[in-house]
């Protein structure tokens, strides 16, 4: 089944989403590429798809595992940073879309409230004000930096690399970001392809947040936006919850939408018009 924005969604599966968060204590959203879609960025689905995003990379045939890599840092910082910078301005300007705020009035109306388990490294749940201490960033953040040796553990905050870039080259025009304690090339804080040198410390510690509230929930549901199958993180903790915490699950996803029990529910759709449709049901029982 291929889902349009004008193909109906099942009135009972849209039923039964709206039940299991209404019935929840606690909410836990997990995130893939496709939760950001409806604000404008792109998911790189695929080698044409990224290449549409990035024609200089696609004239050159450079894939999207060959530049996010730690490599393309070592043998071509100019062009690495070409790509990330841009990645790192986009996401700073990026509104997201409303369908964030949805999920966040849905937590707070629950006893234990929301928490996010994200494979996006683009900063936008808290861009969306969602609790700092409640959102796990399993590949990291570009909104952060390493060392690219490293020479430490420490991370620190992108906030004063401001990248200029050319476009048309993927390539960066200033100078890149410099570890403060060595001098060196500094990187993005995110999980690469082949990365060896990722310092996880900032990640490893949301997730013991994110799993010591777990704890708490009694009858949680994971809302899962747009986490496919290629690189499967998002989807193994979610069936993780079910299987430990005795959760359920809503899984929205245009193409990948099958669940794992009859209790769950799947939606063969993207994210703004899915939770915007159980929203609606929503309000209607309020």
């Amino acid at each position: 089944m291929k889902s349009t924005a004008s193909t109906p969604i099942n009135a009972g599966d849209l039923e039964h989403a709206a039940d299991l968060v209404m019935q929840s204590d606690a909410l836990i959203v997990a995130a893939g590429a496709g939760m950001g879609v409806d604000s404008g960025l792109p998911d790189f689905r695929g080698t044409e798809g990224f290449w549409k995003a990035y024609p200089a990379l696609a004239h050159e045939q450079v894939d999207f595992t060959s530049i996010a890599s730690p490599e393309a840092f070592r043998a071509h910082p100019e062009r690495a940073w070409g790509f990330y910078g841009h990645r790192l301005q986009l996401y700073r300007a990026t509104q997201p879309h409303a369908g964030f705020q949805i999920l966040k009035a849905w937590g707070e109306r629950m006893e234990l409230g929301s928490a996010v388990f994200t494979s996006n490294v683009d900063g936008q749940f808290q861009r969306a004000e969602f609790a700092q201490t409640r959102i796990n960033e399993c590949h990291g953040s570009i909104l952060h930096l390493q060392c690219s040796k490293p020479c430490s553990d420490a991370i620190w905050p992108a906030d004063d690399f401001v990248p200029e870039g050319d476009e048309k080259r993927c390539l960066l025009l200033n100078s890149p970001p410099a570890c403060p304690h060595c001098g060196g090339l500094a990187r993005p804080n995110v999980l690469m392809f082949n990365d060896w040198h990722w310092n996880d410390s900032r990640q490893a510690a949301q997730s013991r947040q994110l799993e010591h509230w777990l704890l708490g929930a009694r009858r949680p549901v994971v809302v899962e936006i747009g986490a496919g199958t290629a690189i499967p993180s998002v989807r193994h903790f979610s069936h993780r919850v079910i299987q430990a915490f005795g959760g359920r699950l809503v899984r929205i996803n245009p193409r990948e939408f099958s669940v794992p029990t009859p209790f769950d529910v799947g939606l063969a759709c993207g994210a703004l018009r899915a939770l915007q449709s159980i929203d609606a049901l929503i309000r209607k029982d309020q």
